[in-house]
C-alpha cells in the first residue's frame, strides 16, 4: 500500500504552510475554499469552536437555519466573510 501524499496549503487562518484537509468539509463553494486554503490544524480548532456555538445557541444542525448559521460562522471564522464570530458562553479555565 502506497503512502498517502500529504497536501500542503498556505493556511489563511494560521498564516503558514501546513497539511491540508483530506477532503472538502462541505459540498458547496465554502467547502472548496476551506479545502484549498485552510489547514487540518485550523479546521480542528474550528471544530472545537463550533461545538461551543452549537451548545451556546442550542442549534439543531438538522435544520436549514442551524446549518446556515454554522456555515456563516465558519466563513467569518476563516476570514472569507466580514463580521464578528458569534459569542459563546464558554470561558477558558483559570
Amino acid at each position: 500500500m502506497a503512502d498517502e501524499e500529504i497536501r500542503v496549503v498556505q493556511c489563511r487562518k494560521l498564516g503558514k504552510p501546513l497539511p491540508g484537509l483530506k477532503r472538502k468539509p462541505y459540498r458547496n463553494d465554502l467547502g472548496q475554499r476551506i479545502y484549498d486554503e485552510v489547514s487540518q490544524e485550523a479546521w480542528d480548532l474550528w471544530l472545537k469552536e463550533s461545538v461551543r456555538l452549537v451548545n451556546t445557541y442550542r442549534l439543531d444542525l438538522g435544520s436549514s437555519a442551524g446549518q446556515q448559521f454554522m456555515l456563516k460562522q465558519a466563513a467569518i471564522y476563516f476570514g472569507f466573510e466580514e463580521g464578528d464570530v458569534a459569542e459563546t458562553a464558554w470561558t477558558p479555565p483559570k
